[in-house]
């Protein structure tokens, strides 16, 4: 007499159906770029750079965002500036507003006007900071709230000032490894759209409060490892449905897929050495 044992399954939940929103965003060729000074842990003057390459690497990005119908805005490169393809750093641009950014080491502080020159001549309404910040490195649109990095390069001060150019609630998150010294980082926003706001983190990036609130906030986020979070894996750009994300992070491609996103990867490993990826390189502009 045989016994039949009947084990129950876990019924899996579908993946939301992830749509695409039209992007316009800003980029600089980088065609000064080299390390030629240390100003993070990624940095290392000793070993040799590539511009060539660099430039290749940067081209594919640019050509991802084109074919996905990305409005794709382009800044001069300057001489002297090797770090100017970094363009998240360059300012904040909220609902028509350009916030310019102050750098904190000497080597970028020529980016900031840099930017805000290109901004004004786009028609965005400028203001400049009195504090220092570093722009979409460290300030991330989620819905209607501002996340805002601090603890390595963008003043906490900065994050107030923020608030009242734009309006907006701004949120402080303290980073606590240098190894993700900018926001953009150690958190990627994957849908930034109000009531279908969703983000990837790594959690160990931050302080005990800052994680608090991104685990009462953002219940459904997904928790990247650190392996991939090591390649720059979270500093991807996103319209929603479609996310460009660095081709060596294949654990959090993974994650996207059953998340029901698609994840497109690039290779930037040369601009990694600069201590950049995919969001590093674009600057969102926001009318």
């Amino acid at each position: 007499m045989s016994t039949v044992i009947e084990t129950q399954t876990t019924p899996t939940t579908a993946a939301p159906e992830r749509t695409a929103s039209k992007k316009t965003v800003l980029m600089c060729r980088p065609e000064h770029f080299t390390v030629v000074y240390q100003i993070n842990p990624w940095m290392d003057p000793a070993k040799p750079t590539d511009t060539a390459l660099a430039v290749a690497q940067w081209q594919t990005l640019h050509d991802t965002y084109v074919g996905l119908g990305f409005d794709v805005h382009l800044i001069d490169p300057v001489e002297g500036l090797p770090d100017m393809v970094y363009a998240a750093n360059g300012g904040t641009v909220i609902d028509g507003i350009a916030y310019g950014a102050k750098f904190t080491h000497a080597q970028r502080a020529a980016e900031g006007p840099a930017y805000m020159d290109w901004f004004r001549r786009a028609g965005f309404d400028v203001r400049e900071p009195a504090e220092t910040n570093e722009g979409e490195g460290d300030f991330l649109l989620v819905g209607d709230v501002v996340l805002a990095g601090t603890g390595f390069r963008s003043d906490g001060s900065s994050h107030d000032e923020l608030a009242r150019i734009t309006g907006r609630e701004v949120v402080t998150l303290t980073l606590v490894n240098p190894s993700f010294y900018h926001l953009d980082t150690a958190i990627a926003v994957l849908d930034s759209r109000p009531g279908q706001e969703h983000i990837a983190y790594l959690p160990s990036a931050f302080d005990g409060p800052s994680l608090e609130i991104l685990r009462e906030r953002y219940p459904d986020a997904i928790l990247v490892s650190e392996e991939d979070a090591a390649v720059l894996g979270l500093n991807s750009y996103s319209d929603g449905r479609n996310v460009v994300i660095a081709a060596r992070a294949t654990g959090f491609e993974r994650q996207l897929r059953e998340a029901g996103y698609r994840p497109i990867g690039v290779d930037l490993s040369e601009l990694l050495l600069g201590g950049g990826g995919v969001k590093c390189c674009t600057l969102e502009l926001r009318r």
